[in-house]
């Protein structure tokens, strides 16, 4: 019979059993998944099965790693996933931590476009580390993903996202995740994309500031503007934006991306 093991079909005898299959192609094999859920007893492997094989503490390459990630995404996923390419407008509180989402799901590309460099009030709610205070967020950023992926390409761009600027900086992007600061700026950049491409997606964040409860952040479809947050909680004084709101609604852009590329809200 045939199953798919670590995204390559191989041909066992019937009968086999997972932990027969892993003595004899890879015994060193302490994770054992079958059909995109581990398990941790010997089972019987039926025609079809989906089996990845992983040992703790491996470093693996970027191809074998996009397997792996194939087992816990489930069968097709990851190759859509892979292919996609995402711009990131902003690599603040929302975008860096979008970006780094999208890095741990094995994206193909990311376009990432920011001019700023890492302060140290950026660390209450934004992805980088003490080290990077004084670099640039593009080059932070970058270093990160490599960390998590060095399978992901990025494309950085350290510059000023204006109506000029963003055509060419994404040009051939199909879903853009706006997470600009001002609400002048993020108007701007949607305006600017709606109008420049017919087909691409823009997912904008607005409203995360402060303490309120996170499931008032929701994921609001407007045909190809997206609108994540609850809509009205401005930073204000005595109301700033903080790690767990932005964190809430920067994953809900990630996942409408996700959705996007898997075919579904469109």
């Amino acid at each position: 019979m045939r199953v798919r093991v670590n995204e390559i079909w191989k041909e066992v005898a019937a009968g086999t059993s997972l932990f027969r299959l892993k003595e004899g192609l890879f015994p060193t094999a302490d994770v054992f998944i079958l059909n995109s859920f581990p398990v941790q007893k010997d089972l019987a492997l039926q025609e079809g099965d989906e089996v990845v094989l992983i040992e703790r503490g491996k470093r693996y390459s970027s191809d074998e790693l996009n397997r792996l990630l194939s087992a816990r995404h489930s069968p097709g996923v990851q190759e859509k996933i892979s292919q996609a390419v995402v711009g990131i407008a902003g690599l603040g509180g929302l975008g860096s931590t979008a970006a780094l989402a999208l890095a741990r799901l094995g994206i193909g590309a990311l376009v990432i476009a920011d001019f700023d460099v890492v302060e140290p009030s950026n660390i209450n709610r934004q992805q980088y580390f003490l080290r990077h205070i004084g670099q640039y967020k593009t080059e932070a950023l970058k270093e990160m993903i490599a960390d998590i992926h060095p399978g992901v390409i990025v494309r950085s761009h350290i510059l000023k996202l204006t109506p000029e600027t963003i055509p060419s900086v994404f040009d051939d992007v199909p879903v853009i995740v706006e997470a600009l600061d001002s609400a002048d700026q993020k108007e701007m950049l949607i305006r600017t994309v709606l109008g420049a491409w017919e087909k691409t997606s823009i997912i904008s964040g607005t409203g995360m500031a402060g303490y309120g409860p996170a499931n008032a952040i929701e994921t609001v479809y407007e045909g190809r503007l997206v609108l994540c947050g609850d809509q009205t909680s401005e930073a204000r004084q005595g109301w700033g934006l903080m790690a767990p709101r932005v964190g809430v609604c920067a994953h809900h852009q990630a996942n409408a991306v996700l959705r996007l590329i898997m075919g579904l809200d469109q």
